[in-house]
């Protein structure tokens, strides 16, 4: 089945307002920026975001947070972004906080069918505030629900027609498991090939995960810090 979509705007048209969508990436690495760039010139508001973090306020969801598009938060640090401080401090974005290992799993027991989970981490602090505690062993955990979406959008190395995607290196990093746990899973890839033109063994996810998919037109890949050695003096 082919599943390619000729535009970013095609891709996003599904979602409404109100949806909740998670968002792949790590800080700006893995992000996709054309799909964000389409919800953003699409118009959708009052969104529920699940992602790691609000990206910066130039790129990725600090560009639909600072155009007021954002009710809420899903996510696991909220630094680098001061649009999203300014909306979280003034009570205008809701935020439900998760240590990044729980938003994780998560993510992937909705993926796995899975109701929900215990963890320890986070028992005895805020985070455990309202729900199921139990011990086991003698320890102390705390029952997390699995988080699903209406959307997932995702960005991948390579794709073929057919939905199937090979994530390059650090960028795997939530897109993989987003692409589980979404009821219409688009996905935008800086290289789209035909059927069969991904080799088996580097197949990250299997396309029947994936709804849509389409080749970026262009990606900014910005540094989120950019650190340099300051020259060294001549002698």
């Amino acid at each position: 089945m082919n599943k390619t979509v000729a535009s970013a705007a095609e891709a996003v048209s599904r979602v409404k307002d109100g949806a909740t969508i998670m968002l792949g990436g790590f800080g700006v690495c893995g992000v996709p920026e054309n799909l964000v760039a389409a919800l953003l010139d699409g118009g959708a508001k009052d969104l529920t975001l699940v992602s790691n973090n609000a990206g910066l306020d130039e790129f990725g969801i600090g560009t639909l947070i600072r155009a007021g598009r954002v009710k809420k938060m899903i996510m696991s640090y909220g630094g680098e972004c001061k649009a999203f401080e300014d909306g979280a401090l003034a009570g205008a974005i809701q935020v439900e906080w998760n240590p990044q290992g729980t938003l994780a799993e998560r993510i992937r027991a909705a993926g796995a069918g899975v109701a929900g989970f215990y963890t320890p981490t986070g028992y005895g602090t805020p985070v455990a505030e309202g729900k199921e505690t139990r011990q086991f062993d003698g320890r102390w955990f705390v029952f997390e629900r699995a988080l699903k979406a209406d959307a997932a959008l995702v960005k991948a190395w390579r794709a073929d027609a057919a939905g199937n995607l090979e994530f390059r290196k650090t960028a795997r990093n939530f897109n993989q498991v987003m692409a589980t746990a979404a009821d219409f899973v688009v996905a935008e890839a800086e290289q789209l090939v035909e059927i069969g033109g991904l080799h088996p063994d580097h197949i990250h996810t299997p396309g029947i995960y994936v709804d849509a998919v389409l080749k970026g037109a262009k990606y900014a890949k910005p540094i989120e810090k950019l650190t340099v050695r300051k020259a060294a003096a001549h002698a």
